[in-house]
């Protein structure tokens, strides 16, 4: 019976796919170019390994501007810096709303959350609460001690290995820095006090968990209608999604259930912000629900662990492989900040520099998300000359454009010096730069990773000096990638510290 119904649907699916292409290829627009499709499935068969990647050898090929039929979805993929300004900055309000797919669904409680909400009055309401109330430039200095306090402690942690010269898994350090922050920012969940409701490896499970539901795909993403459902029932594609759900909303409640408690609210938390919110009884204001919140916290908790720490681990990667980036960068921030500081603190940011090159390099290199959070069109735009119809979606690699050697020298080498009087920054003017997206659906959060980012650093190339296990090379460093939404170091980086005291002298 079951083949029997494969059957029908395959039929069914063929014949939908063939009115579908002839549809476009009958269109009078001046459509992208596109690598040849094929029934039923459009160009999904030249999916294979990371989809960045993949886009990017494409888009060699094809074009800046090249459009893929992935099923019965319109994908126009952007690959150049001037076709992501036409997107991002010339048609922003054209094409700011989000394509809605089964994991981002499902997380988001509906789209209720900020990043993949559909553009339009209620995604307006809680990009304002996300940029008045909770990740204002002012909230983000409030939480400033936090940062502080954590990367203190993270100092600590690799002072103890420091001493024995044993390596440190600086992937697991910098998660645990990110995941610590997020929590108590967000929160109001401290690691290091007795009561906090989980574990860091859980932590870290359910921020890996999460990515990868939201990056599966299923086959109702790319047949949408009964089909495409029937499909995911038959061989069970949404099992992955609603057990990272379940397992996420179950913390949030565990979370939420915390701060109900007579005690639970004497930190400004966001978690304690989004709950006096909804206690409100101002008729006039937006009143979120438990659903908002937990959405909003959805968002907060798997991208602002995740981007930050990723963009650490690569930073510290390519300085151990370069080592007279690494050199550099060590002399500059403690000639800056002096030779005898106890404490680096955020109000040593933006002193150094060179660091800050470094970042713009590591961000141009290696994207914490190397597509921008996916955009579709909600009326037609032209693109380079190409017609681009209401309801396509839009992906913007930046990995790709970031090594356009139309526009970087020797793109695929880390060289910090090449932002040195240069304006290119990234905060979403520079269309080369674009590790926060830009426009209207640019990240909120910028600042706040921003700062964790740098000061993580600084403190890090400060107060140590940084060698490789025994018996390894530099040529020895792995730098396969591995993720979905967001993309990581598979290998994790163990590097050896050497703790510094007073005017550079080594004492271990």
């Amino acid at each position: 019976m079951e083949i029997l119904l494969c059957f029908l649907m395959v039929s069914l699916l063929t014949l939908v796919s063939s009115i579908f292409l002839k549809k476009f290829k009958n269109s009078k627009f001046n459509l992208p170019p596109s690598p040849s499709s094929l029934p039923i499935i459009g160009n999904l068969h030249h999916l294979s390994g990371l989809p960045h990647r993949c886009f990017h050898n494409l888009s060699l090929r094809y074009g800046p501007v090249m459009l893929l039929r992935l099923g019965f979805v319109p994908v126009v993929v952007i690959s150049s810096s001037e076709a992501a300004e036409a997107v991002l900055r010339t048609h922003d309000l054209e094409c700011c709303s989000r394509p809605k797919t089964v994991g981002t669904g499902k997380l988001s409680y509906g789209f209720k959350d900020i990043s993949f909400s559909p553009y339009g009055a209620y995604w307006r309401e809680m990009r304002k609460i996300a940029v008045i109330e909770l990740l204002s430039l002012k909230k983000v200095q409030s939480f400033r001690y936090i940062r502080e306090e954590e990367v203190d402690f993270v100092v600590k942690k690799v002072t103890e290995s420091a001493l024995t010269q044993s390596p440190v898994d600086l992937s697991k350090t910098f998660f645990s820095l990110t995941a610590s922050i997020i929590c108590r920012v967000a929160l109001g969940q401290n690691f290091h006090v007795d009561g906090f409701v989980i574990d860091q490896e859980r932590i870290e499970e359910l921020v890996t968990d999460g990515a990868v539901a939201l990056g599966t795909f299923t086959f109702s993403d790319f047949f949408p209608g009964g089909s495409g459902r029937f499909l995911d029932w038959l061989f069970q594609r949404n099992k992955k999604i609603n057990r990272a759900f379940k397992e996420l909303d179950a913390f949030y409640q565990h979370v939420i259930d915390d701060h109900l408690k007579p005690e639970g609210r004497k930190n400004k938390d966001i978690v304690s912000l989004l709950l006096d919110m909804i206690d409100k009884e101002d008729a006039d204001s937006f009143k979120p629900s438990m659903d908002n919140l937990k959405a909003i916290v959805m968002d907060v908790f798997l991208a602002g662990i995740d981007t930050s720490s990723i963009t650490m681990i690569w930073a510290m990667t390519e300085l151990v492989r370069n080592p007279r980036v690494l050199k550099k960068a060590q002399e500059n921030i403690r000639t800056t900040l002096g030779a005898k500081r106890e404490r680096i603190t955020e109000d040593d940011l933006g002193k150094v520099e060179y660091l800050n090159l470094i970042i713009k390099e590591t961000f141009r290199l290696h994207p914490p998300l190397p597509f921008i959070v996916p955009r579709e069109t909600m009326s037609h735009i032209k693109i380079n000359g190409y017609d681009i119809p209401p309801k396509t979606q839009i992906q913007v690699n930046v990995w790709t454009i970031g090594r356009d050697p139309k526009r970087w020298t020797d793109p695929e080498d880390f060289i910090p010096e090449r932002f040195a009087n240069s304006s290119v920054d990234f905060r979403g003017q520079h269309f080369e730069l674009l590790p926060f997206g830009s426009g209207r659906r640019m990240c909120p959060a910028m600042p706040m990773g921003a700062a964790t980012v740098e000061l993580g650093l600084m403190n890090l190339l400060y107060f140590f000096d940084w060698g490789l296990p025994d018996g390894m090379k530099i040529g020895d460093i792995d730098m396969e990638e591995y993720g979905t939404l967001s993309i990581v170091k598979k290998v994790p980086l163990q590097l050896v510290p050497l703790r510094r005291y007073g005017c550079g002298v080594q004492k271990v």
